[in-house]
């Protein structure tokens, strides 16, 4: 699982990891049982019952095209017995399972949709699921505000900025009958003075200090940043148009950069993040 969309929940003290995948949010049913007498071992516990696997054989069948539900019915036919045993391993390797995933390494434990880790948070404790579903719906809240209209026009504006950025490169950039894979390059070359001039990094360097995340940096960038873009974007296809050399363009936008986030920096505008720098580097 992508750690780039790792969360924190805090419930009653308990740090509990939320995951955003393409089929939902998996909670960590390991984060959920540190603060319970048992630990790890009520995840097991809580499998044995026979209602809990009634539970997640239901959900299996309503969001799983591949679970094994004949296996299932075969562990079904176990549950209740006091021999009975059944690991989040065996119930994912013979039923071929999804709700619930056991990652290794640093990160690692058990996870379950968010569907089953309420139903799990049910079984531990009500007052504990009740809170676990408030900080759930915050943080949902939260995401949605960062995705908010004003991250998203000004996202749009940049794009749109860029084709006039591109524009520019064209026309006092490219030499006739160059191929496709140059003018790719000089259009690559081109965005990287602005990444460069605002972030501190090219694509590349960004890409390979984040190998986990998807995308590029600017869709990470923030409200602050993304403004600054908008200006650099205009600004870059104008001193192309004047001739300036790509050292002397960036060097000049750098400068803009630095200048335009210390004002927006003394600015206190609601939507802004605190843990925005100047960019780094040329100075």
């Amino acid at each position: 699982m992508n750690n780039a969309n790792r969360s924190k929940l805090t419930v009653q003290g308990a740090a509990i990891t939320v995951i955003a995948g393409t089929e939902g949010d998996f909670i960590s049913l390991t984060d959920m049982v540190q603060g319970f007498q048992g630990g790890s071992s009520l995840i097991e516990q809580w499998l044995r019952s026979k209602d809990t696997l009634l539970f997640l054989g239901a959900w299996e069948k309503m969001h799983n095209l591949v679970f094994n539900s004949l296996e299932f019915e075969g562990i079904k036919n176990e549950a209740g017995r006091n021999s009975f045993f059944l690991s989040i391993k065996r119930w994912i390797g013979v039923t071929n399972a999804k709700g619930i995933i056991a990652t290794p390494g640093r990160y690692g434990g058990t996870y379950a949709h968010q569907d089953i880790a309420f139903e799990f948070g049910t079984w531990l404790s009500p007052e504990f699921k009740l809170y676990l579903i408030k900080e759930f719906q915050r943080l949902k809240e939260d995401e949605n505000r960062r995705k908010s209209l004003d991250w998203n026009l000004n996202r749009t504006l940049a794009k749109l900025n860029y084709r006039i950025h591109t524009d520019a490169i064209k026309e006092h950039l490219i030499p006739a009958l160059v191929s496709k894979e140059q003018v790719g390059y000089v259009y690559a070359s081109e965005a990287d003075i602005l990444n460069v001039a605002l972030f501190g990094l090219t694509s590349k360097q960004w890409r390979d200090a984040n190998p986990t995340l998807d995308g590029n940096m600017r869709d990470y960038a923030t409200l602050q940043q993304l403004l600054v873009m908008v200006n650099l974007e205009s600004m870059n296809a104008e001193l192309i148009r004047i001739g300036l050399t790509s050292g002397e363009r960036l060097t000049r936008l750098n400068q803009i950069a630095i200048q335009q986030l210390r004002s927006l920096h003394s600015i206190n505008t609601r939507g802004l993040h605190p843990r925005d720098e100047p960019p780094h580097g040329l100075t």
